[in-house]
């Protein structure tokens, strides 16, 4: 038996002290070829030292061996040492039969360090040269889906799937085709593939991904399905609450789907989202104090978050709370933060405050964005007429009027001031 086998039979057994003792026995005695069977037999291992010793070893003896200065780097990158990989890959020239290798171990070193044009720039090299490589395929694929990029990365998943390539280093292709499907809006063609996988392969992102897709073409009852039953065997993936929350209150389950939400709530109390979605589904529930509370709590984690401020700013005012209105919304002012439905908001709470001014000012910001509400217009038109601005309730009632031409009442209005 050679040095390295006993070696490695050592280490699985874990005896570390006669394995060290055996490894320098190997590096001394045994041949090149068993040396380098075992450097990749540590490294799989995860006994990178030991791997680095043999090819470095390896490296004195053959110099021109650019295989060796890219396994080399590989090693230097798990280690981060970057510039120390560079080193390696530099020595490796264009005409090297390693030259490929070389440019696919650099992008993986360059997409690490979020220099991604470059990485791509190395992956489409690596291809113009050798254009028949499903390895380099999969590897942009693998780019593109990885920094979002879904259009591209489904040009070159279906080549792979095409060729009859369905699986590559433990990878879905058609798991991949999917979820890249769905992440860009295309539901139908996602659900065609999401549906081939087996359950067996289905890890929690793509039950997510499913559900999503049901949900996403209004299949209700399905997405609940699919929902709960990730529940069942991931309860800590909180983003799927929200939207078996939605999917219930689409069936006109509101009670399970506070529930529901509720639940989330006790698996990520820090999930902004997850609150909103309470608050929401609470008032829908008649439950206003707990739909204010919910709210209240999204907005404490993320204060900057405009759709819960726009939440909470449309509960106090529907609760005609508007002193509270405008405690929420004036510190934003001061951030020149603008938002028609907000500016809409203030005009109310300053209306019912008495701050004809400031109520003036917040009709007229609105006005730019919401001049075709019918609410929005109504209320303009009543406060204009309330301050006695003839003209500009006028403005106001016809453009309203327009929209909501069976509305006597305010039709009558109109009619007084001719």
């Amino acid at each position: 038996m050679s040095y390295s086998q006993t070696a490695l039979d050592e280490l699985e057994g874990g005896q570390l002290d006669a394995f060290k003792k055996s490894f320098k026995q190997a590096l001394n005695n045994d041949s090149d070829d068993l040396l380098y069977s075992l450097a990749e037999e540590l490294y799989s291992l995860g006994f990178s030292s030991y791997s680095e010793t043999i090819y470095q070893q390896l490296s004195k003896k053959y110099p021109n061996d650019d295989g060796l200065k890219i396994n080399l780097a590989e090693l230097a990158i798990d280690a981060d040492k970057d510039d120390q990989a560079l080193n390696y890959l530099s020595q490796v020239s264009q005409q090297s039969p390693e030259y490929v290798r070389s440019l696919m171990v650099a992008a993986d070193l360059y997409q690490t360090q979020g220099l991604f044009e470059i990485s791509e720039q190395k992956l489409l090299e690596a291809q113009n040269l050798a254009p028949d490589e499903p390895v380099i395929e999969f590897a942009i694929a693998e780019f593109y889906f990885t920094t979002r990029h879904y259009r591209k990365a489904i040009n070159n998943y279906l080549d792979l799937i095409k060729s009859g390539t369905l699986e590559m280093s433990s990878v879905n292709l058609v798991e991949r085709l999917g979820v890249s499907y769905a992440e860009i809006g295309k539901f139908e063609q996602a659900l065609g593939y999401l549906e081939q996988i087996k359950p067996v392969h289905m890890n929690s992102d793509v039950k997510f991904e499913l559900a999503f897709t049901y949900f996403s073409l209004k299949d209700y009852q399905k997405a609940i399905e699919t929902f709960e039953d990730l529940r069942d065997s991931d309860p800590q993936y909180s983003s799927l609450y929200p939207y078996l929350a939605d999917s219930l209150v689409n069936q006109k389950r509101v009670d399970e789907a506070l529930k529901v939400i509720q639940e989330g709530i006790s698996i990520d109390q820090f999930n902004e989202k997850i609150w909103q979605k309470a608050g929401q589904i609470a008032l829908m529930a008649g439950e206003d104090e707990l739909s204010l509370h919910y709210l209240k709590k999204g907005q404490e984690i993320a204060p900057d978050d405009m759709e819960i401020l726009t939440l909470l700013s449309d509960w106090y005012v529907s609760h005609q709370r508007h002193s509270d209105n405008l405690k929420l919304l004036e510190p934003i002012l001061t951030d020149h933060v603008f938002d028609a439905h907000l500016a809409y908001n203030l005009a109310l709470s300053y209306q019912a405050t008495g701050n004809v001014k400031k109520a003036a000012e917040n009709y007229e910001i609105a006005n730019h964005e919401l001049a075709d509400n019918p609410d929005f217009l109504k209320h303009a038109a009543l406060f204009y007429r309330q301050t006695g601005e003839v003209d500009q309730e006028r403005d106001y009632l016809k453009k309203y009027l327009a929209l909501v031409p069976g509305d006597m009442e305010m039709a009558s209005l109109y009619e007084e001031d001719l």
